[in-house]
């Protein structure tokens, strides 16, 4: 049965479908079963993943959540072995208005998610930077999250309300939804204050920052003009190397947690997305 993480923080520019698109692609090199569902209008980790708004217009995951595909029909293979992608397109900005009414709606991406969780190893959802309708489903629908955080000061402005909001969520649709851990991205070497910023978030956070630290890279940022990820855009690069860390990082905690289930991390977990929920306050 598939891992499914929602990959999410209502913050623009921090790295967040970057890592969805070379998680996924990471995850597939070492030999995982993936499935990425694009959430975001934008489309942007489609394209990352080499695929063509004009060959996903008539067919993508708008079209699941309304009902008139099946996730089957909208899947489409990646570049890469062991790698499918569920598009998006600007049309899913009208899937919010439209599910309006519906009921269950919240649940809606979990009931489809259901139909097909035996055939991967990990669903990952790239959520669109904000916390409206179609974020409110990835978590609903999702295991756990995970949240990239920008190595600057402004990082944990908007964490509090992400934290909230999946406290909430955890109350009332989803109560086995947890955190994942943090990754932080856009890392300057030559900078001391992101040094610094590195030091106070791991002392905030502790065990839930994964070691995977990802830099500010130029190869990173050309990729996505390439339709590739950065494992097979330049895998020599130090990007590369190090979402294939932070993989096998995520891959080594989860077989962890699933083998060996911590009673005692998971309902201080549950304690801390509560009192976020009641709070607002940044407890992880």
């Amino acid at each position: 049965m598939a891992k499914t993480i929602c990959i999410a923080n209502q913050k623009g520019g921090v790295g967040k479908t970057t890592t969805s698109v070379n998680l996924s692609s990471a995850l597939a090199t070492i030999g995982k079963k993936v499935l990425v569902i694009d959430l975001d209008p934008q489309g942007n980790a489609s394209s990352g993943l080499g695929l063509k708004r004009n060959d996903t217009q008539e067919v993508n995951i708008y079209h699941v959540l309304i009902g008139e595909k099946k996730i089957n029909e909208a899947t489409y293979k990646a570049k890469k072995e062991n790698l499918e992608v569920v598009p998006a397109t600007p049309d899913l900005v009208g899937a919010e208005i439209e599910l309006v009414d519906t009921q269950q709606r919240e649940f809606r991406l979990k009931q489809i998610i259901a139909t097909i969780t035996n055939k991967y190893d990990y669903i990952i959802l790239d959520c669109p930077p904000s916390l409206g309708l179609l974020t409110v489903n990835a978590l609903s629908a999702a295991d756990s999250f995970l949240v990239p955080l920008q190595c600057e000061y402004y990082a944990l402005e908007g964490l509090s309300q992400l934290l909230n909001t999946a406290g909430i969520i955890k109350k009332n649709l989803n109560p086995n939804l947890h955190i994942e851990g943090i990754v932080l991205t856009m890392f300057d070497t030559r900078n001391n204050l992101s040094h610094q910023v590195v030091s106070e978030i791991k002392n905030h956070f502790g065990e839930k920052v994964f070691s995977a630290i990802i830099p500010r890279n130029v190869r990173l940022s050309e990729a996505p003009s390439h339709g590739l990820s950065i494992i097979d855009y330049d895998a020599k690069s130090i990007g590369a190397i190090k979402y294939l860390e932070l993989a096998k990082e995520l891959d080594q905690r989860v077989n962890r947690i699933s083998e060996q289930p911590s009673k005692k991390q998971q309902s201080k977990l549950s304690k801390s997305l509560n009192k976020s929920e009641t709070t607002g306050e940044v407890n992880v």
